[in-house]
């Protein structure tokens, strides 16, 4: 008979597993976990398997490679569960631990298909599943009472989606000893605030404090009466400025999304100088640089409006970049949600890094004060960092 863990490697190996539960203690697991399943996903273009194991009131997730998936399913299936249902294109396979230890697998014809899709063709899996009634969801309307997605509300899902992703991404670059102290900007309805919270709260199971901020003070209302209906105790949302607030001496994690022209160098400066960890900025309208672009060789682009206007937001972005490089960030630009849903579509990921050294930030600095220079351009940015940024500004002056 085919062993377990020969099969496991088989069905991981050749993408051919849909799904697997793992259930029926027989040996009590350290973390009270009753019950594991795992499910293929695309992360970074590469497959990984996930566990969701569902240990009392919590649900922590991992993503393993096929090879260290196959190996983590045959430990707990050795030293924990009883039994386990693999679910793969070709067949279904019961697997039943006896009391003794000894194991039997029973192939079946496979029940679970993927209407029209094959094996090497997968519906897309997410980190916040489908079928599965979530509240924040269910409130917010985007599903119903039984977990399904709304169909006009599938591409917010998706949005949802992508920002747990990078939130789960950034994970590792959080500290996990204390208190984190996370800040989202211009909060607006807050959909992709409650998202965070309940990830990083109710999933990852972290001890968090989470401020969402915005001027709007009905809106703010109705995402405070959301907080407590779901018994979110640890978020809280406040009426307020983000150039002007001073709630925080510290903070780990910023979150900018959609604020207005140089509402996101606002927030990015309170960021850099509370020295976050992390940084998830998504800017909206940039009206800034728009006014200052002068250039002669540039005249064949900006003397027409909607060019000029893309190339000031592409070049915004990349000049906030460059100051969060050097201010000792490691600064990636990634695509937040596909183009055709929106035109807003660039996330600034920044995540604190080792400082570099004085050659290394003159370096980054000389090869920034050039492009502003050729831009004409006058960053509010900039002038926020001017007192950090000073010994270098004199270095390279207009």
């Amino acid at each position: 008979m085919q062993s377990i863990a020969s099969l496991l490697n088989e069905l991981t190996g050749n993408r051919s597993l849909i799904q697997a539960t793992l259930s029926q203690v027989r040996v009590n697991d350290p973390q009270g976990c009753s019950k594991v399943t795992v499910k293929p996903v695309e992360l970074k273009g590469q497959l990984h398997y996930q566990f969701s194991s569902f240990c009392g009131s919590k649900v922590l997730h991992d993503n393993l490679l096929p090879e260290e998936a196959a190996e983590r399913m045959n430990g707990l299936l050795t030293d924990t569960f009883r039994q386990a249902l693999l679910q793969a294109a070709e067949a279904d396979y019961q697997v039943l631990i006896s009391k003794k230890g000894k194991a039997g697998i029973l192939k079946k014809p496979p029940t679970k298909k993927l209407p029209g899709q094959h094996a090497h063709n997968r519906k897309k899996n997410y980190v916040l599943e489908e079928g599965t009634p979530i509240p924040f969801l269910v409130e917010l309307g985007i599903m119903n009472s039984e977990g399904k997605v709304l169909a006009k509300k599938y591409d917010k899902f998706r949005q949802i989606n992508r920002f747990v992703e990078m939130i789960a991404d950034v994970v590792p670059h959080l500290a996990k000893d204390r208190t984190l102290h996370i800040v989202d900007f211009g909060c607006g309805k807050s959909y992709l605030t409650f998202a965070l919270y309940h990830y990083l709260k109710e999933v990852q199971g972290l001890d968090i404090r989470v401020i969402g901020l915005d001027l709007k003070e009905d809106v703010i209302r109705h995402c405070s009466q959301l907080a407590e209906k779901f018994g979110y105790d640890r978020l809280e949302f406040l009426i307020g400025d983000i150039a002007q607030y001073q709630g925080l001496d510290r903070v780990d994690m910023v979150v900018t999304l959609h604020a207005c022209d140089t509402a996101t160098d606002a927030a990015l400066e309170k960021a850099i100088r509370w020295q976050a960890d992390v940084i998830l900025s998504v800017p909206c309208c940039q009206h800034e640089l728009f006014r200052q672009l002068e250039s002669d060789v540039m005249e064949p682009l900006l003397q027409h409006g909607i060019l000029k206007e893309r190339f000031s937001a592409l070049a915004t972005d990349a000049i906030r970049a460059k100051l969060l490089d050097i201010m000792g960030y490691k600064t990636q630009l990634l695509e937040f949600i596909d183009m055709e849903h929106t035109p807003k579509n660039v996330l600034i990921r920044a995540v604190k890094g080792k400082q570099p050294t004085a050659a290394e930030r003159a370096a980054l600095f000389a090869g920034y004060a050039e492009f502003r220079r050729f831009l004409n351009a006058k960053p509010y940015l900039e002038r926020a960092l001017e007192p950090e940024l000073r010994p270098l500004l004199e270095a390279h002056s207009m």
